[in-house]
């Protein structure tokens, strides 16, 4: 019998990429993770002995606790967050069980920037706000962002320890036809189904490779949302939820149609 407190992996892989999804924590220790090092998308490693530490950087929303295994550990460490009234669960199987899932991601530690600092060029539209989009739903929830002149993005990244995209020269840009998103996707081991069909409206749009109803759309709604906002910030989060929307089309409702729409009841 599943626990109250237990989640499957099957049902954390529906939850990643959304805005509903938990805060992921991997409290696997070290020789564990040196095994096999990789994250569950979104998640950061925190040990499991530094319960304080966790609480602040939780600052109450809720958690998915896993383990290697999703035994000892995170169990344990799931009850006493529950005991102290924060919204806690635990994975099922462990990083074993999502290393099995079909379909599952896992991002290479390695990958990780060395902050959570990302910068590029100031008045973006569609790649350099996707971008954005793709680091805060899969890699992490934290991450910050600077928008900044062309001309400075590169001394930006180099004063503040962080990590240029988006511009000429650096490893997160334009390749060929494909655009930063993609690069990112490459990198962090993000190539789903659901998100290669969001890289190709992305691509789309961004490059005027292809007229697609979705692309289209995607480029209007960019252009208007650029136009209604004059910080850069303000039109980020002004963008989230329209990419919230489009990645669960890619995922859950390309099959659906004007006609299917109109029959449904």
């Amino acid at each position: 019998m599943a626990a109250p407190n237990e989640i499957t992996c099957k049902q954390l892989l529906r939850l990643i990429g959304t805005p509903d999804c938990p805060v992921i924590v991997d409290i696997s220790i070290d020789p564990d993770f040196a095994e096999d090092p990789f994250l569950i998308p979104g998640s950061f490693r925190h040990p499991h002995t530094d319960l304080e530490g966790l609480i602040i950087r939780l600052d109450r929303r809720a958690c998915i606790i896993t383990c290697q295994r999703g035994i000892k550990l995170s169990q344990g460490l799931t009850s006493r967050l529950r005991g102290l009234g924060i919204d806690a669960q635990y994975l099922q199987g462990g990083m074993y069980g999502w290393r099995d899932e079909p379909g599952a991601p896992r991002i290479p530690f390695a990958a990780l920037p060395e902050t959570n600092l990302f910068v590029t060029r100031h008045r973006p539209k569609i790649d350099r706000i996707a971008c954005p989009w793709l680091i805060r739903r899969f890699v992490d929830a934290d991450a910050e962002f600077m928008f900044v002149s062309p001309e400075w993005v590169t001394g930006v990244a180099d004063r503040y320890t962080a990590t240029p995209f988006d511009i000429p020269d650096v490893p997160l840009t334009h390749k060929g036809d494909h655009c930063t998103f993609d690069a990112m996707l490459d990198l962090f081991g993000l190539r789903t189904e659901a998100l290669n069909r969001l890289s190709e409206v992305i691509r789309a749009a961004d490059t005027g490779s292809d007229d697609t109803p979705q692309a289209a759309g995607l480029l209007a709604m960019s252009v208007g949302l650029s136009r209604m906002q004059r910080d850069d910030h303000a039109q980020l989060d002004a963008a989230m939820p329209l990419y919230d929307a489009l990645y669960r089309w890619a995922r859950d409702g390309v099959a659906e149609t004007h006609a299917s729409l109109q029959d449904a009841p």
